[in-house]
């Protein structure tokens, strides 16, 4: 040998193009689920009810699908941050962060915790909530400067994102349960702009290196 290693280092579009529309379908996904959870759940109150609500019960299918489904988005733009890397520790952090909300996620989906009065053994999914709490905040804030190396558009996107977590989160642990469906539906809302934000980042990622 050598001595010394060279590295080489391929980027792929496909698998960029591919994390990118897996993301952007997965928090389509969430919102299609939550509206058909929404409408086919009886009795279902969109504006009192948590999205929790949803997915626990006869159609609790629905939800924990779209679950899912977004669990996978998250992780196909983990896949992407980690092949497309900005090369600074904050970036690193950040695809952490997406790589625990999608592990997150899943165990909410599979744990049925929530929405029909489950308390025996140990409950864990507040502190899951809490997890997401914390690493939506995290991981945009994370990212944002890498995503300024290649659009301050969207890096702003993700700081304001963010912003917007951080001062709406913890209001949704204060409301009375009349709305609290509805706050949390827009705290839905600001993680599925930012992750299609993201999803669309990575496909003009890809289109540009396979233009190269």
């Amino acid at each position: 040998m050598s001595g010394k290693l060279e590295h080489a280092r391929t980027l792929h579009p496909s698998l960029l193009k591919f994390c990118g529309y897996l993301a952007i379908f997965g928090a389509i996904a969430l919102v299609v689920g939550n509206i058909w959870g929404s409408l086919v759940v009886p009795d279902h109150d969109w504006v009192a009810d948590t999205v929790s609500d949803l997915a626990a019960g006869e159609y609790e299918i629905i939800q924990d699908f779209a679950l899912y489904l977004y669990a996978a988005g998250l992780l196909g733009l983990a896949l992407a941050g980690a092949h497309f890397h900005a090369g600074k520790r904050w970036w690193s952090a950040g695809i952490l962060s997406l790589a625990i909300l999608a592990a997150l996620v899943v165990v909410i989906g599979a744990r049925n915790e929530y929405g029909d009065g489950d308390n025996e053994g140990v409950v864990i999914h507040i502190y899951l909530v809490y997890g997401l709490g914390v690493f939506f905040l995290i991981a945009p804030l994370s990212l944002a400067r890498g995503l300024a190396k290649r659009s301050t558009r969207d890096a702003m996107i993700s700081r304001g994102c963010a912003i917007a977590w951080g001062i709406a989160a913890p209001i949704f642990f204060f409301l009375p349960t009349e709305f609290d469906g509805l706050w949390e539906r827009g705290l839905g809302v600001i993680t599925v702009i930012w992750v299609i934000m993201m999803g669309l980042h990575f496909l003009r990622a890809a289109q540009d290196l396979a233009e190269s």
